[in-house]
Protein backbone atom coordinates (compact mmCIF):
# COMPACT_ATOMS: atom_id res chain seq x y z
CA UNK A 1 0.00 0.00 0.00
CA UNK A 2 1.25 3.27 -0.91
CA UNK A 3 1.66 5.77 1.97
CA UNK A 4 1.96 9.56 1.12
CA UNK A 5 5.52 9.29 2.41
CA UNK A 6 6.15 6.77 0.03
CA UNK A 7 4.71 8.85 -2.98
CA UNK A 8 7.08 11.60 -1.51
CA UNK A 9 10.25 9.33 -1.31
CA UNK A 10 9.30 8.43 -4.85
CA UNK A 11 8.82 12.33 -6.34
CA UNK A 12 12.62 13.43 -4.58
CA UNK A 13 13.82 10.21 -6.19
CA UNK A 14 12.60 11.18 -9.64
CA UNK A 15 13.42 14.90 -8.88
CA UNK A 16 17.17 14.26 -7.88
CA UNK A 17 18.01 10.97 -9.76
CA UNK A 18 19.24 12.60 -13.27
CA UNK A 19 21.23 15.12 -10.79
CA UNK A 20 22.96 12.42 -9.24
CA UNK A 21 23.86 10.49 -12.61
CA UNK A 22 24.96 13.65 -14.68
CA UNK A 23 27.71 13.90 -11.37
CA UNK A 24 28.97 10.43 -12.43
CA UNK A 25 32.41 11.20 -14.74
CA UNK A 26 33.03 9.81 -18.11
CA UNK A 27 36.47 8.28 -18.59
CA UNK A 28 38.36 7.74 -22.02
CA UNK A 29 39.59 4.48 -22.92
CA UNK A 30 43.22 2.96 -23.87
CA UNK A 31 44.35 -0.05 -24.79
CA UNK A 32 46.91 -1.50 -21.86
CA UNK A 33 49.67 -4.22 -22.02
CA UNK A 34 50.54 -6.16 -19.67
CA UNK A 35 54.18 -8.27 -20.11
CA UNK A 36 54.45 -11.56 -17.96
CA UNK A 37 56.14 -14.69 -18.07
CA UNK A 38 52.75 -16.49 -19.09
CA UNK A 39 53.22 -14.10 -22.62
CA UNK A 40 51.62 -10.54 -23.45
CA UNK A 41 48.40 -9.74 -22.04
CA UNK A 42 45.85 -6.79 -23.31
CA UNK A 43 43.56 -4.70 -21.39
CA UNK A 44 40.91 -2.08 -22.59
CA UNK A 45 41.50 0.60 -19.48
CA UNK A 46 39.24 3.76 -18.67
CA UNK A 47 42.10 6.54 -18.07
CA UNK A 48 41.34 8.34 -15.02
CA UNK A 49 43.30 11.39 -14.66
CA UNK A 50 41.29 14.00 -13.04
CA UNK A 51 40.60 14.51 -9.33
CA UNK A 52 36.73 13.66 -10.01
CA UNK A 53 37.46 10.59 -12.01
CA UNK A 54 40.42 9.20 -9.45
CA UNK A 55 37.78 9.88 -6.68
CA UNK A 56 35.41 7.92 -8.29
CA UNK A 57 37.34 4.96 -9.66
CA UNK A 58 35.12 2.16 -10.12
CA UNK A 59 32.69 2.58 -7.77
CA UNK A 60 29.26 1.51 -8.09
CA UNK A 61 29.64 -0.72 -10.96
CA UNK A 62 28.52 -4.31 -10.31
CA UNK A 63 30.67 -5.42 -13.05
CA UNK A 64 34.04 -5.27 -15.33
CA UNK A 65 34.62 -7.12 -18.58
CA UNK A 66 37.38 -9.86 -18.10
CA UNK A 67 39.70 -7.56 -20.59
CA UNK A 68 38.40 -4.40 -18.60
CA UNK A 69 40.36 -1.89 -15.98
CA UNK A 70 40.92 0.88 -15.20
CA UNK A 71 44.34 2.91 -14.90
CA UNK A 72 44.97 5.86 -12.53
CA UNK A 73 47.54 7.87 -14.10
CA UNK A 74 49.24 10.32 -10.94
CA UNK A 75 51.46 11.84 -13.37
CA UNK A 76 54.62 12.23 -11.12
CA UNK A 77 55.27 9.06 -9.09
CA UNK A 78 54.04 9.19 -5.69
CA UNK A 79 53.19 7.36 -2.38
CA UNK A 80 49.55 6.79 -3.58
CA UNK A 81 47.08 4.52 -1.83
CA UNK A 82 43.66 3.29 -2.79
CA UNK A 83 40.26 2.19 -1.24
CA UNK A 84 36.93 0.28 -1.61
CA UNK A 85 34.85 2.78 -0.46
CA UNK A 86 30.98 2.34 -2.92
CA UNK A 87 33.20 -0.47 -4.64
CA UNK A 88 31.13 -3.46 -5.62
CA UNK A 89 33.68 -5.91 -7.17
CA UNK A 90 36.68 -7.43 -6.06
CA UNK A 91 39.51 -5.93 -7.56
CA UNK A 92 43.22 -6.54 -7.67
CA UNK A 93 45.24 -3.07 -7.56
CA UNK A 94 48.59 -3.10 -9.50
CA UNK A 95 50.91 -0.27 -8.42
CA UNK A 96 53.07 0.72 -11.01
CA UNK A 97 56.66 2.83 -11.09
CA UNK A 98 57.72 5.32 -13.64
CA UNK A 99 59.23 2.69 -15.87
CA UNK A 100 56.27 0.80 -16.04
CA UNK A 101 57.57 -2.46 -13.94
CA UNK A 102 54.78 -3.41 -11.34
CA UNK A 103 55.87 -2.54 -7.82
CA UNK A 104 53.46 -4.69 -5.94
CA UNK A 105 50.07 -6.16 -6.26
CA UNK A 106 46.98 -6.07 -3.89
CA UNK A 107 44.82 -9.09 -5.03
CA UNK A 108 41.44 -9.44 -4.28
CA UNK A 109 40.37 -5.70 -2.68
CA UNK A 110 37.11 -6.98 -0.33
CA UNK A 111 34.49 -4.35 -1.92
CA UNK A 112 33.19 -1.91 0.68
CA UNK A 113 36.52 -1.95 2.90
CA UNK A 114 37.95 1.14 3.99
CA UNK A 115 41.20 -0.27 4.60
CA UNK A 116 43.85 1.71 2.77
CA UNK A 117 45.86 -0.35 0.00
CA UNK A 118 49.22 1.26 -0.22
CA UNK A 119 52.28 1.33 -2.53
CA UNK A 120 55.04 -0.86 -1.59
CA UNK A 121 57.62 2.69 -3.31
CA UNK A 122 56.88 5.79 -5.06
CA UNK A 123 54.01 4.69 -8.09
CA UNK A 124 53.09 6.91 -11.17
CA UNK A 125 50.04 4.55 -11.78
CA UNK A 126 47.84 2.07 -10.53
CA UNK A 127 46.11 -0.37 -12.35
CA UNK A 128 42.80 -1.97 -11.17
CA UNK A 129 41.52 -5.08 -12.86
CA UNK A 130 38.84 -7.91 -12.10
CA UNK A 131 39.52 -9.39 -8.59
CA UNK A 132 41.81 -13.07 -9.49
CA UNK A 133 42.69 -11.71 -12.57
CA UNK A 134 46.90 -11.62 -11.39
CA UNK A 135 46.67 -15.06 -10.02
CA UNK A 136 44.84 -16.33 -12.58
CA UNK A 137 47.33 -14.60 -15.47
CA UNK A 138 49.87 -14.74 -13.70
CA UNK A 139 50.66 -11.07 -13.54
CA UNK A 140 53.78 -10.38 -10.49
CA UNK A 141 55.48 -7.97 -9.43
CA UNK A 142 58.59 -7.04 -12.41
CA UNK A 143 56.24 -6.92 -14.51
CA UNK A 144 56.09 -4.89 -17.33
CA UNK A 145 53.47 -2.32 -18.30
CA UNK A 146 53.33 -1.59 -22.25
CA UNK A 147 51.53 1.70 -22.07
CA UNK A 148 51.98 5.72 -23.49
CA UNK A 149 52.33 7.29 -19.95
CA UNK A 150 55.30 4.74 -19.53
CA UNK A 151 57.50 6.08 -22.88
CA UNK A 152 59.16 3.12 -23.94
CA UNK A 153 62.11 2.60 -21.27
CA UNK A 154 63.03 -0.92 -20.22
Amino acid sequence: MLTRRHVLLYALLVAFAPAAYAQLQTFPKAELTIGSAGGPHRFTVEVATTPGQMEQGLMFRHSLAADAGMIFDYGVPSMSAMWMKNTLIPLDMLFVDQRGRIINIHERAVPGSLESIAAAAPARAVIELNGGTAARLGIKPGDRVIFPIFGDAS
